[in-house]
């Protein structure tokens, strides 16, 4: 019966006539406070619904505060992990919150974060492993955002580093992993290839460009990601609506780049 779950909650985060997600993730103000863009969150939350969105990724505590505002519903993950961009070790990712925490929230998906390479990384692999023998039990989907992060990595966007990366989120039992995009179609289609479960592009930092950052998404999908998990490009935009619509258009609808850049004018 957990199968039937995972199947039904996982519709809830993805466009049924693509196949595909765009989500938002909204969980910087535990690492960096409350940045531009996550002020006011259920405002936040209701424009990038409009503009199309699947799902958003919040921490626990901020769901009562600006998960589901006056608008078009979406899709609600709950992320499981956080640090501080106060620590010592920024890279040291604990587990805050428990799959049957975001049962009780009414939580589509859960989400962890994973930082490959980081001197925590055996004690993560481990809540990553826990974590999805307890999404398997109750039929909960896990993204793991599995990311190059710490001493030991010099290029967070080598492409057989990412797809090292990737491929690990798949062999400890996540349903969907988002990681680094490595720059272009062609290496990261070998990301996408060497992982068995749907790839989404991270979105990074915000980029000086909408066209940048839309060339990113494109490439991405025609590399076979299914799909996109952005936040500062999209949150901290002048028009959260707007550039949700044309990320959508090209995730959704195989828009070009063009096309995509007339619905910001």
């Amino acid at each position: 019966m957990s199968e039937i779950g995972k199947r039904v909650r996982i519709e809830r985060i993805i466009n049924r006539d693509s196949g595909n997600t765009v989500i938002i993730p909204m969980d910087h103000g535990i690492s960096e406070g409350p940045i531009k863009g996550l002020i006011d969150l259920p405002r936040m939350v209701d424009m990038v619904a409009e503009g199309g969105a699947n799902a958003v990724l919040q921490q626990k505590g901020m769901v009562k505060h600006g998960y589901r505002g006056y608008g078009r519903d979406i899709g609600l993950i709950i992320h499981m992990s956080a640090s501080t961009a106060l620590s010592s070790d920024p890279n040291d990712k604990v587990q805050v919150c428990t799959v049957e925490e975001a049962l009780k929230m009414g939580a589509d998906a859960v989400s962890v974060h994973i930082n490959i390479g980081a001197t925590t990384e055996p004690r993560q692999l481990e809540i990553l492993g826990h974590v999805a023998e307890r999404c398997e039990f109750w039929g909960m989907p896990l993204l793991a955002m599995m990311y190059p992060r710490g001493k030991a990595i010099s290029n967070p966007y080598d492409p057989e580093v990412v797809a090292h990366v990737a491929r690990v989120g798949a062999e400890l039992g996540a349903d969907i992993v988002k990681t680094n995009y490595t720059g272009d179609a062609d290496s990261f289609s070998k990301v996408v290839e060497g992982c068995p479960v749907p790839v989404v592009m991270a979105g990074g930092p915000k980029t000086e460009t909408d066209e940048q950052f839309l060339r990113m998404v494109e490439g991405a999908m025609q590399a076979g990601a299914r799909g996109v998990a952005v936040g500062r490009n999209v949150f901290q935009h002048d028009e959260p609506t707007k550039i949700t619509r044309a990320i959508c258009a090209i995730v959704h609808e195989g828009a070009t780049v063009r096309e995509a850049l007339e619905l910001l004018r």
